[in-house]
């Protein structure tokens, strides 16, 4: 009998095969019977499918695969070396595999109405899960840098990716009307008949041992995702702003560092600046 879920606490996950390698070993050597679950990248995966297919005989069911983009002009925005083509193949290895996905698309605040409807057509065309983030600048990445569009609000409560802090094309009441919907499209595309039966199980379950949080989730999405909500967070009194960006030279990424190594003297000047 298998125990518990675990989950592989990784950044990204066998960015270094041979530690993916080292660990699998050791599992193997134990006897370790579990299902796990990992985040990784496309480009991760297509590089060393044989770490992620050893993982899959070790128990590897779900992975969390960032995406980020369908298409060219979003995976340059984003920094993401790696093409649309090569996604889909990571897609496709990963069913090879019979590991369970959920993608992560991240909703540029320059979406329109015809960009929001091409990316509903998308997660529904596929069987995984999927997932949306809107692109937040956050401090120590490098898009926090060389963001070209100005932050329309520091308040720390609206870096949450679920929020816009950079001007949107659409009006932003029409923003979050249209983000909304297409997590609503996901919702029920996930609570069809065939998932509902499996959610049933999961859900009674939990009931039996007093868990009600996955439950309340379950009814709740028009109270968790509302447009009105969202819009009127932009005017609740800030508490707590972002410092503005200092200019970087982003060509040196220690230069994003937000704690640098101790015990060196170029880290001590560095950390004193």
């Amino acid at each position: 009998m298998r125990e518990p879920n675990v989950f592989i606490v990784d950044d990204v996950a066998f960015i270094r095969p041979e530690h993916g390698d080292a660990i699998a070993a050791e599992v193997e050597r134990r006897g370790i019977r579990k299902q796990y679950y990992l985040e990784t990248r496309s480009d991760v995966l297509l590089r060393h499918p044989e770490v992620f297919e050893r993982w899959a005989r070790l128990g590897l069911r779900y992975m969390f695969l960032g995406m980020e983009a369908i298409d060219a002009e979003g995976l340059e925005l984003f920094r993401k070396r790696i093409s649309p083509d090569e996604n889909i193949r990571a897609l496709e290895t990963a069913r090879r595999l019979g590991i369970n996905v959920a993608i992560n698309l991240i909703v540029d605040p320059a979406w329109d109405e015809e960009r929001f409807r091409i990316v509903r057509e998308f997660a529904l065309s596929v069987p995984e899960i999927v997932h949306f983030t809107v692109m937040t600048p956050y401090p120590g990445t490098e898009i926090w840098h060389t963001e070209s569009r100005r932050l329309t609000t520091r308040d720390y409560r609206l870096f949450d990716i679920q929020h816009a802090v950079v001007p949107t094309t659409l009006p932003l009441e029409r923003f979050y009307e249209e983000l909304v919907r297409t997590q609503a499209v996901i919702n029920r595309k996930h609570l069809g008949l065939r998932t509902a039966f499996g959610a049933g199980r999961v859900l009674a379950r939990n009931l039996l041992r007093g868990q009600t949080n996955f439950a309340r989730m379950l009814w709740k999405f028009n109270q968790v995702y509302n447009p009105r909500r969202q819009l009127a967070d932009h005017a609740r009194p800030v508490r707590y702003e972002l410092p503005l960006p200092q200019p970087v030279d982003v060509g040196d990424r220690r230069r994003l560092y937000v704690h640098t190594r101790g015990g060196t003297r170029a880290g001590s000047r560095e950390a004193g600046e």
